[in-house]
Order: structure tokens, then C-alpha cells, then sequence
């Protein structure tokens, strides 16, 4: 008796070290029952198998997730808090179009780094002249620090960055610079360049500013400073990264982001959102953050997913970004592989303590595990001993891989019928425009970057829902880095000046 392993593509994303390739672990002799199996794997198997039939994602199951994702997005447009997707209104009402010239700024605050980019536009016939970034990470003290020191800081920044300008970056005369804000923090929005934080996440205590709007903080931040340049356009990563698609792709209507967390964006019809009061857009059409992280509706989860979301900062909370997303898939298969070992030897009688550790194995090592096409899946071993001190033979690697699999395709196959599920009710409102014509998915995020086993099962599932026929028409293609452009492209957009 033995148990298939698939054989994934030979690429390798994510590098082991010199020392986890070149460090062997010890392998251990085993005993084996009279059906070719070692009684160690035996004892796992049950685990395993039930760990296989609790994350199954059949088509009737993905059908659901997406037919669920659709009603949820329309209960979150109807009123605030409608839904588990809060469907928040970005204000962009108008995408880039190629004809914005001149220089613009961006500045991405997300977490414990930050990003300044600048970028010259030369209209449709030259488009993006030239970029140039610097990242900047935000000392501790700062991030427990008060309101003022956080934004003089991230201004002293941007001010000298301002300072080095130079070269093909060329300010027009009489203009003041203008700068697209990316701030992936929870935001209430209340027009193109305005809204209050509703309060920090990621590790960020910053006293004074939650209530008050981040825009109006920056901007006098920089006024402080002496630096002459106003923001123009506030939007979340997400949203940056669907304007930075469009502006090369006139097609692109939905951007998803698969990094260490999730979200998605699409480009809606304003008469489809009824809590949209008073609210005038030239275009018709406005950008939704659906927030779909927080989709819950009947989700295959299993005893593993739930005991870490117990434990977690906000149970009961992002389940549906707690299944899909970088940070949380390694953590899931950390806490089968500990069930694993302690119910069997799989791994050797005692359970190292590194194994106990949260948060221990991270998804880029699922992935590097999942490319290992050697006979005796050497990195495997080697991440597991590395990252976890776990001794193994090559019946427990086997082992793993089938775990890092179950968990990763879930995984990818849960994104794709949410991507079905946002699809589907545009498709819905628009009465066959959106699956009549070419449409592009515009995604980012490391995930999705370096994970190739999860994109494919992402892209499988979407064809098993659309068809053959209508999938052809989706186009899921990366967009690297488009956030960091997407912001500059955006207060273009909105700039005072005309183009």
C-alpha cells in the first residue's frame, strides 16, 4: 500500500539557504507492516485522509462559495453592514486612461516599511518615462509613538526624497507636486482624498490619530516640513494595484491581492450601490474594496483552521482570508504535522519545540516543499529539520508534501471561486457584458508571485465554474508591483491641473 504524491513543476521560488541545503538531516531506520507501508505512516494516514476529505473543494462546494461571495457583495452594497464584506466606496471614480503627463509621487504606508516612488508621465505616446522608489523602515519608538512623530517622520522622508529629483523628472512650472497615498490600515473614506482612521492594526500604536483624517495629518506633516506638495487621491493597496493594471490594459475590471493577507476590487456601476447616497461620479462607475477577507459562507474548514482562529487576535474574524492567504496556510500545516507527530512517530519520539512554535513554518516554505521533484525529496528534508529541527525519512516527507498540497490547493481553489463569485455578479448586473468579452483579473501579491502550485489550482477552479468557453474570456494575469505606480497613476487622475 502506498499514497500518491503529485509531481510538481521543478521551479524553485523560494531558495533555501546555503546552510538548509548543504546541513543533511538524520534519517532513522523504520519498521514496516506487512503492506509496504511504515508503521509510523500508518498510524498518520487516518490524520491525513481526514484532513484530505475536510478541505475538499468539489465543484458543488466552490459553486456555493461563489453564488455566497455574489449575495454577500450585494447585502454589503445595500447598507453598512449589510454583510460580512463591508463593499467599501473608494471615491475613484475615474482610472487612468494613458493620457496623464507630467510627475507624480506615491507613498505606500502599509506597514513596518514604507515605500516613496516617483514617476514621469509622457501621455499615450511615451507612458511611463521613468520610476525610481527608496524604502524606509519605521523605528520602533515611531510606531509607539504619537501622531505627530509618525507623519513628520514618514514627511522628513518624503522631503528628502523630493531633494534628489532630478535627471527626466521634470516638475511643470506653477505646479505644486501631488502625491497618490496607498494606506492598507482600516479607513473610513469620505471622497478621493480624505478619510479617518478607524484605528491601527499590524503592530502600530500610534496615539492621537485614530478619528482623524490620515489625509489632513500628512499634509500638514509636510507643511512642517516645507515641502510643497498636496495628496490627491487616499486608496488601499488593492485599489492602487487595479488603477496600475488599467492604465497598460483597458480590460482590467477586478484586482486581487494574495500576499500575506487578501483582499479584491472592482470597477462598479453606481446606480448597483444603493447606500451610495448623493454621491455624483461623471463616469457612472466607482472602484469597491470589497474587504472579502471576512467572507465566512460556507467555508470547508477543519478542526485545525479552528483551533487556530480560537487562538488568534480576532476569532471568528477574516475567516475567509485565515484559508487563502500566505500568512496563515504554513501556520495550518505546522498544526497538522504537530497532531501528526504526537499520535505517531512519523517524525521521531520526541516533538522538537520549534514544531510547538506558532507561526514556525511559513507558506514560502510549503511552497519550496511542494517544488522538491527529487527521488528522496532531499529539501524537504531540510527545510523540516532547518525550520522545525524535525528528523525525517522519506515516508513522513511524502507525508508533508500531501499536507503542504491539501492545504495550498484549498487554498487556490477557495481564491478562484471568490474571483467566480465577484465575476458572476457583475456578469449579473451588466446582463452578459462582463462574460461576452475579454475580461482581465489583475492580481498581486507574493502568494500568488512565488507559489505556482496554489496559481494553478486558483486558475483550475475558475475554469471549472465558468466552462471552457467563458474562461476564455478571464484573463488572470500578474501585475508586479502595480500598487506602487497605481497611486501615482491615481492622483494623475485627480490632479488640479489639467493634463
Amino acid at each position: 500500500m502506498s499514497f500518491a504524491v503529485n509531481s510538481p513543476p521543478a521551479v524553485r521560488h523560494f531558495p533555501l539557504s546555503r546552510s538548509s541545503v548543504c546541513r543533511t538531516p538524520r534519517v532513522t531506520m523504520v519498521a514496516r507492516s506487512t503492506t509496504g507501508v511504515s508503521v509510523s505512516t500508518a498510524a498518520a494516514l487516518p490524520i491525513l485522509t481526514k484532513l484530505q476529505n475536510d478541505c475538499s473543494t468539489p465543484l458543488p462546494v466552490l459553486r456555493h462559495v461563489a453564488d455566497a461571495m455574489a449575495t454577500d457583495m450585494r447585502a454589503g452594497l445595500a447598507v453598512d453592514g449589510g454583510s460580512d464584506l463591508k463593499m467599501i466606496l473608494s471615491y475613484v471614480d475615474s482610472l487612468p486612461t494613458g493620457n496623464e503627463r507630467g510627475l507624480f509621487y506615491a507613498l505606500d504606508l502599509g506597514g513596518t516599511n514604507f515605500r516613496v516612488l516617483r514617476t514621469q508621465l509622457g501621455g499615450k505616446e511615451e507612458r511611463v518615462i521613468d520610476t525610481e522608489f527608496e524604502q524606509v523602515s519605521i523605528p520602533q519608538d515611531i510606531m509607539f509613538g504619537t501622531s505627530e512623530e509618525l507623519f513628520d517622520f514618514i514627511a522628513s522622508a518624503l522631503a528628502n526624497f523630493v531633494k534628489k529629483e532630478g535627471g527626466k523628472f521634470v516638475l511643470q512650472k506653477d505646479r505644486s507636486r501631488e502625491t497618490g497615498f496607498t494606506f492598507s490600515f482600516p479607513v473610513k473614506q469620505t471622497s478621493i482624498d480624505s478619510g479617518i482612521l478607524m484605528k491601527w492594526t499590524k503592530g502600530f500604536a500610534v496615539s492621537g490619530t485614530p478619528g482623524k483624517d490620515i489625509v489632513v495629518c500628512l499634509n500638514e506633516a509636510m507643511g512642517r516640513q516645507g515641502l510643497n506638495m498636496r495628496v490627491s487621491a487616499l486608496v488601499n493597496d488593492t485599489v492602487a494595484t487595479l488603477a496600475g493594471a488599467r492604465y497598460w490594459d483597458d480590460d482590467v475590471m477586478v484586482a486581487v491581492i494574495l500576499g500575506t493577507g487578501t483582499n479584491a476590487c472592482y470597477v462598479e456601476s453606481v446606480n448597483a450601490i444603493p447606500k451610495l447616497q448623493g454621491h455624483k461620479s461623471i463616469s457612472g462607475k466607482t472602484i469597491v474594496n470589497t474587504e472579502w477577507g471576512a467572507f465566512s459562507n460556507g467555508l470547508p474548514l477543519t478542526e485545525f483552521d479552528r483551533e487556530m482562529d480560537a487562538e488568534s487576535i480576532n476569532p471568528g474574524e477574516q475567516l475567509f482570508e485565515k484559508t487563502i492567504s500566505g500568512m496563515y496556510l504554513g501556520e495550518i500545516v505546522r498544526r497538522v504535522l504537530v497532531r501528526m507527530a504526537e499520535e505517531s512517530s512519523l517524525f521521531g519520539k520526541d516533538i522538537p519545540k520549534r514544531l510547538r512554535t506558532p507561526f514556525t513554518l511559513g507558506t514560502p516554505n510549503i511552497s519550496s516543499m511542494q517544488q522538491d521533484t527529487s527521488d528522496d525529496l532531499e529539501a524537504v528534508g531540510s527545510i523540516l529539520y532547518e525550520v522545525t529541527g524535525m528528523d525525517s525519512n522519506l515516508d513522513s516527507r511524502k507525508m508533508v508534501v500531501e499536507v503542504c498540497d491539501t492545504i495550498a490547493k484549498r487554498g487556490g481553489r477557495l481564491a478562484g471561486a471568490g474571483i467566480v463569485g465577484i465575476l458572476q455578479k457583475m456578469e449579473e448586473d451588466s446582463k452578459g457584458i462582463v462574460f461576452g468579452k475579454r475580461t482581465v483579473v489583475a492580481m498581486d501579491g507574493g502568494l500568488y508571485e512565488h507559489h505556482p502550485q496554489y496559481k494553478r489550482y486558483l486558475k483550475d477552479a475558475v475554469k471549472e465554474l465558468l466552462g471552457p468557453e467563458i474562461s476564455s474570456n478571464v484573463v488572470i494575469e500578474h501585475s508586479k508591483d502595480g500598487s506602487g505606480i497605481g497611486a501615482a497613476l491615481l492622483a494623475a487622475t485627480n490632479s488640479i491641473y489639467e493634463h
